[in-house]
């Protein structure tokens, strides 16, 4: 099982415990007067069953304050994700904190932010170097890309899954619309393997038929649930950090519910993906304070309160064309922040221009970032060793600990030394042709692809998968989609 990174000190928290009991109060409020809309009839009557009040035709169920509370106590602060690989295996929950990868709709280029269709060969590429990442511990679902070339859109997410288990032994979330869910089980169970159910509302207040669907079947097939709720402060949330809060914490404490009335007991993860708009443009204002404050206050709600694990993705993308310092600066404190704040998981590795594109160039980069936060967030050991009391009494005034044994035992463990990043002075950098982390990254990705070998399937798995492609796409002929 990978081990991710152990939060060593208690979760930065940014609200009183008066405050986190007056968001959930309200956000109960609201599930008990206003309600939330769930566009199943089967999703209603197994809501009606558990005591709420439901309106067939406005498809809205009025949620109990006392089943709310019920379904948090059932479900379980961990929970266990089988990779195909036993060795890449998750444990969601408590202080351990893992890296998702990115996604993008298309491919940028990484000198010039041009962003195109990607290929299937760029798509595979593009998860044979997050499989070579060690921070990246799993892949969402459209990763790396939403589009591939010559791929059916109602294909994508099939095939996109199909071609992460090919190229990766990592896991996987599936996905929800228009039926993949049915194809990613099938594809995850040939491998001997599972995924993350994908069970995302609509906001405000929401849940469309699709993913209602989609909780049965991955329920059913026995896998654990990540749900979302994305939404845009000033649009589909309140405006104000305190409002949206609520709003959110709403829409995913209904979903809490749904699932556990159906399957009590089932792991689950939440992700936190509530956005800034710039109300100047109408664009979304992704790396803000108001993202970050969000995402710091639900984890606190969450991790601490609730105990359920949490996903966070405000860190995932940025408002940056290309590489340059708005990027990074926009990812970075995000990031951290959530970490800090009790995340269990991150999205980060590989996303540029909002939602729009990806790189796995930009990955690579991304994985010293990755590090550098597990890193701190580890923490560092007080003890006599650590601490060295005679060592510095040895040394005395003006001497030096280069020699020491202490700096022999811990140079390597006590700091983390980026890959990617230059350490090197500037002369060294000069003489050495003054590469730029893009440059190094580069040189990365053309060793990774030429080296890295992920653990492949067994020929029977691999004309498995081909098999639910194959049925999929007449599926969807049938249905006129294709």
């Amino acid at each position: 099982m990978q081990k991710g990174f152990k939060r060593n000190f208690e979760p930065l928290k940014i609200l009183t415990d008066s405050q986190v009991e007056q968001i959930h109060a309200a956000s109960l409020n609201v599930l008990e007067e206003v309600g939330f809309k769930f566009e199943s009839e089967k999703a209603l009557k197994v809501l009606e069953e558990h005591g709420c009040t439901v309106d067939y035709q406005t498809m809205i169920a009025k949620i109990p304050a006392s089943l709310t509370e019920w379904a948090i106590s059932k479900t379980p602060s961990s929970f266990y994700l089988k990779a195909r690989d036993p060795e890449k295996s998750l444990r969601f929950g408590g202080n351990t904190l893992y890296f998702f990868n990115s996604a993008g709709a298309r491919y940028v280029d990484i000198d010039t932010g041009t962003v195109t269709m990607p290929t299937l060969e760029q798509n595979n590429l593009g998860v044979i170097v997050s499989d070579a990442l060690d921070s990246v511990n799993a892949f969402p679902s459209y990763t790396p890309y939403f589009e591939i070339e010559g791929v059916p859109p109602v294909m994508s997410c099939p095939v996109s899954c199909a071609q992460r288990h090919r190229f990766s032994s990592k896991p996987s979330r599936g996905a929800q619309p228009t039926y993949s869910y049915i194809w990613e089980t099938m594809i995850a169970q040939a491998c001997d393997a599972q995924i993350m159910g994908c069970v995302e509302g609509a906001a405000p207040l929401s849940l469309a038929e699709d993913p209602c669907n989609a909780a049965f079947h991955y329920l059913e097939a026995g896998f654990p649930i990540y749900i979302a709720s994305g939404s845009i402060m000033g649009g589909s949330h309140p405006i104000t950090i305190a409002g949206a809060s609520v709003s959110h914490n709403a829409e995913l404490l209904a979903i809490i519910v749904f699932l556990q009335c159906i399957r009590p007991g089932s792991g689950v993860i939440a992700n936190n993906f509530v956005t800034a708009m710039n109300m100047a443009t109408g664009d979304l204002n992704f790396g803000t304070s108001a993202t970050s404050l969000h995402q710091m206050a639900f984890n606190q709600i969450w991790h601490s309160y609730y105990k359920i694990p949490i996903n966070n993705t405000g860190s995932a993308f940025s408002n940056a064309k290309i590489i340059d310092y708005q990027l990074g600066a926009e990812k970075l404190p995000l990031a951290m922040s959530s970490a800090l704040s009790g995340a269990n998981l991150i999205v980060l590795h590989g996303g540029v221009t909002a939602e729009l594109a990806y790189n796995p160039i930009l990955a690579i980069i991304d994985d010293d970032i990755a590090n550098t936060i597990g890193r701190i967030v580890e923490g560092f050991n007080v003890n006599d060793e650590t601490i060295g009391l005679d060592v510095i009494k040895q040394v005395g005034a003006s001497g030096t600990f280069l020699s020491s044994r202490q700096t022999r035992n811990f140079w390597k463990t006590e700091d983390y030394m980026p890959k990617m990043f230059d350490k090197t002075g500037y002369k060294e950098w000069v003489e050495n042709g003054r590469k730029t982390v893009i440059d190094k990254a580069k040189q990365k990705y053309e060793e990774i692809i030429s080296t890295h070998k992920p653990l492949p399937l067994d020929d029977g798995q691999d004309k498995e998968i081909d098999k639910i492609l194959k049925e999929a796409e007449k599926f969807y002929k049938k249905k006129g989609l294709i």
